[in-house]
C-alpha cells in the first residue's frame, strides 16, 4: 500500500526515478471507471449466457489484477533490457497469431478467426498482444538502423514490407479493426524514429487504398459501411446496433439515468459490455460522465506523448510514441463509431471495455510508458539521437551536452 501512495505522490524509488503520477492516476481512474460499468453493463448477459451476474466481472477483475501485476513489474524495470527481448516476443506473438487459422486450433466467433480456446480460462485473443509485441518489435527495428531509416531502400522499402506482413496476417484473420489500429502504432514509431515525412505520406496513402479496398470487397463490411452512411435505414435489421447506441446516448440527457438504471443492457443493445459500453456509459451517467471519460483519454494521450519528447534515447521516444498513438488512437476508434462519426470497426475502449486480454496487455504497455516516463534524464551510455524525430524538444541537438566555448565574465 505505502509503494503506491509513494507513486501517486511522485516520491523517487529506490532507484532514484520518479514516477508520473498524472499519468499513473488516469489510468488507474479510467480502469476503475471501466470496472464499475462492465459490472452494470454485463449484468444482465451474464445471468443469459453463465446463470450468474457477476461471471463477467469477476473474469475481468481477475485480469485486471494480473494486468496491475504486469504494470507495477514493467515499471520498475528498466525498459532498455526489452530492447533484447523484442525479436523474441514478436516472433512468439507472430507464431501464435498464425496458430489461430490452423484447424483444431483457432475460434471462430461472428466469422471471425482471432482467438484460441483455453478451457476453463476462456479465450486468448493473440492479436491483442500482438499491438504490444510489434511495438517493442519496430522500436528495436528503427533504433537498429538509426541514420539509415531515412533511406528509401535500407529504411522505407524494409518497414513497408514488415507492416504488410503484419497487416496481412491480421486480415487473414479478418480483423480489420485491429489492423487499423496497428497502422497507426507502426506509422508512428517509424515517423517518431526519423522516418522522412514523404516516406510516411507514402505509406498513409497506401494503406487508405488498401483499406478503402478491403472495406468494400466483402459484403460484410460494405453492409457496415452502408450502414454508417444511412444509420436509420433500417432500424430494426442491418443498422440495429448503432440506433440502439444512439438511443442510449441521447437518453442519458446531460446527468444520466443513474448508475446501473441502463435500460439498453437488457439486451437491446448488442455487444453492451464490450465494444458499445461507451453507449452505456452515456445513458446512465449521461454527457457528463462521457466527457470526463473522453478528457481522461485526452489526458493520458498528452501525458504519454510528453513522456516521449522528455525520453532521453530513440528507443523510449518511439515506446512511448508507439503505446500513447495505440491507447489514444484506439480510444478514439471506439467512441467514433459508438456516436455514429466513424464506420463500425470493432475495437474495444482501452481499460473499460470487457476483454481480459485487451486490458492485462493494455496495462502492461502503461508499465512500459511509465518505465519510459521515469528514466533519468541522461544515460550513461547515450544512444545516438541526430536522425530521431524532433517531438518538440532540444532542436534535434544530441542528448549529452558537447564541448561548450567558455565565455568570459567582465570583471
Amino acid at each position: 500500500m505505502r509503494s503506491w501512495v509513494a507513486e501517486l505522490g511522485g516520491s523517487e524509488s529506490a532507484q532514484g526515478r520518479q514516477t508520473d503520477r498524472w499519468l499513473l492516476l488516469v489510468t488507474l481512474l479510467l480502469l476503475g471507471a471501466g470496472l464499475a460499468m462492465v459490472l452494470s453493463a454485463s449484468q444482465i448477459q451474464s445471468i443469459h449466457d453463465h446463470g450468474s451476474a457477476y461471471y463477467y466481472f469477476v473474469h475481468q477483475l481477475v485480469l485486471a489484477a494480473a494486468g496491475l501485476v504486469a504494470m507495477i513489474v514493467l515499471r520498475h524495470l528498466n525498459y532498455h533490457h526489452l530492447h533484447r527481448w523484442a525479436p523474441l516476443v514478436a516472433g512468439v506473438t507472430a507464431a501464435s497469431m498464425v496458430a489461430v487459422l490452423l484447424p483444431h486450433v483457432g475460434l471462430t466467433l461472428g466469422g471471425a478467426r482471432r482467438w484460441i480456446d483455453l478451457g476453463p480460462l476462456g479465450t486468448l485473443q493473440p492479436s491483442e498482444a500482438g499491438k504490444l509485441a510489434f511495438v517493442l518489435f519496430s522500436a528495436q527495428w528503427a533504433d537498429r538502423r538509426q541514420g539509415r531509416l531515412r533511406s528509401f531502400g535500407d529504411g522505407f522499402v524494409p518497414f513497408a514490407i514488415m507492416t504488410g506482413a503484419i497487416l496481412g496476417l491480421l486480415m487473414l484473420q479478418r480483423d480489420l479493426g485491429t489492423a487499423i489500429v496497428m497502422s497507426g502504432i507502426l506509422i508512428s514509431v517509424y515517423f517518431a524514429g526519423g522516418g522522412r515525412k514523404g516516406h510516411v505520406l507514402l505509406l498513409l496513402i497506401g494503406l487508405v487504398v488498401a483499406f478503402a479496398f478491403l472495406a468494400t470487397a466483402e459484403a460484410y463490411r460494405a453492409q457496415r459501411l452502408d450502414a454508417f452512411l444511412n444509420p436509420f435505414k433500417d432500424p430494426l435489421g442491418t443498422t440495429y446496433q448503432p440506433v440502439q447506441a444512439l438511443i442510449g446516448l441521447g437518453s442519458g440527457g446531460i446527468f444520466g439515468v443513474g448508475l446501473g438504471h441502463s435500460v439498453q443492457k437488457y439486451l437491446w443493445l448488442p455487444e453492451a459490455h464490450t465494444d458499445f459500453i461507451f453507449a452505456i456509459i452515456g445513458e446512465e451517467t449521461g454527457l457528463v460522465g462521457t466527457t470526463l471519460v473522453l478528457g481522461g483519454f485526452v489526458l493520458l494521450t498528452v501525458r504519454g506523448y510528453r513522456t516521449a519528447m522528455r525520453a532521453p534515447d530513440r528507443f523510449g521516444v518511439m515506446l512511448a510514441t508507439g503505446i500513447t498513438t495505440w491507447i489514444g488512437f484506439q480510444a478514439l476508434l471506439n467512441m467514433g463509431v459508438v456516436t455514429s462519426t466513424l464506420p463500425a470497426t470493432g475495437v474495444p475502449l482501452p481499460f473499460i471495455s470487457y476483454g481480459g486480454t485487451t486490458l492485462a496487455i493494455s496495462l502492461a504497455a502503461m508499465g512500459i510508458l511509465l518505465s519510459v516516463a521515469a528514466a533519468p534524464k541522461q544515460l550513461s551510455t547515450p544512444r545516438r539521437v541526430d536522425a530521431t524525430v524532433d517531438l518538440g524538444r532540444r532542436n534535434w541537438r544530441p542528448l549529452v551536452a558537447g564541448p561548450r566555448r567558455r565565455t568570459s565574465v567582465p570583471r
